[in-house]
């Protein structure tokens, strides 16, 4: 298990409130780190992840800043920041619903919503975070999707969004290694909960689907959010202190 207790500040994860990101809070709380999150609308979940984060130890402190607000990102940084003595991780686990459809098919509106989500959601919180960051020689973490390195057919409006981000992570590892920053990505494959479960629950992934899904998994199963908090803590821990500008993915072998 990779310790964080010995660091100054805490982490602000964006997202907390969703399967990935309530997992990747908890966690780090059980690491011995106080946390920051951001939810965008159900606020009972969010309550019950700071009640999680507190059991494990931890102080939690939680906002719903619209991400795609830069001034209103930058602002509850500076309060996670002021509240928790620092922030020495940032995380970005948000993200929105993503239908499944062919690119020839999606429209442009929605297109450019899901790129404002994701992409300037996550532009937004890397430019509030990274003063605090600097000071700290602390690392962000963004999760995007294994979908990057093997392309599944109807997903291209979670690729194409998260390819961008991944390459925000690249030029954050080689313009800010010099503050002692890191930067990674960790690509979450099919997971049995979070956006997976929500696709089920729409008819957009059928029993057919997944089945055929989990063919192509080399290890014959889903994912859990559990398995991406691991990994996003371990990307965040001093475990990995000389890995940056670099993508883990989750997925089973799947993109072997």
């Amino acid at each position: 298990m990779s310790d964080l207790s010995g660091r100054t500040g805490g982490a602000l994860v964006t997202g907390g409130s969703g399967g990935i990101g309530a997992a990747i809070c908890e966690m780090l709380a059980q690491r011995g780190c106080s946390v920051a999150f951001t939810y965008r609308s159900n606020a009972e979940a969010a309550e019950a992840v700071a009640a999680a984060v507190r059991v494990a130890g931890g102080d939690a402190h939680m906002g719903n800043p619209v991400l795609e607000d830069a001034d209103a990102m930058r602002a509850f940084a500076n309060e996670a920041a002021e509240r928790l003595g620092g922030l020495h991780t940032v995380v970005s686990a948000a993200g929105p619903h993503v239908p499944q459809m062919y690119l020839s098919q999606t429209d442009p509106a929605l297109f450019a919503s899901q790129i404002e989500a994701d992409v300037i959601g996550a532009f937004n919180l890397t430019v509030a975070g990274l003063p605090h960051l600097r000071v700290s020689g602390g690392s962000i973490v963004y999760v995007t999707t294994a979908a990057t390195t093997v392309f599944p057919k109807r997903d291209a409006l979670s690729s194409i969004p998260k390819g961008a981000v991944e390459s925000l992570m690249r030029a954050v590892a080689v313009e800010e290694g010099r503050f002692g920053i890191r930067a990674n990505c960790v690509g979450p494959g099919m997971l049995e909960d979070g956006m997976a479960a929500r696709l089920m629950a729409d008819g957009d992934l059928d029993e057919r689907a997944l089945e055929v899904a989990r063919t192509n998994i080399p290890l014959g199963r889903f994912g859990k959010a559990v398995d991406i908090a691991e990994a996003a803590c371990f990307l965040a821990s001093d475990a990995a202190n000389y890995i940056s500008g670099q993508k883990l993915d989750i997925d089973g072998a799947f993109t072997i």
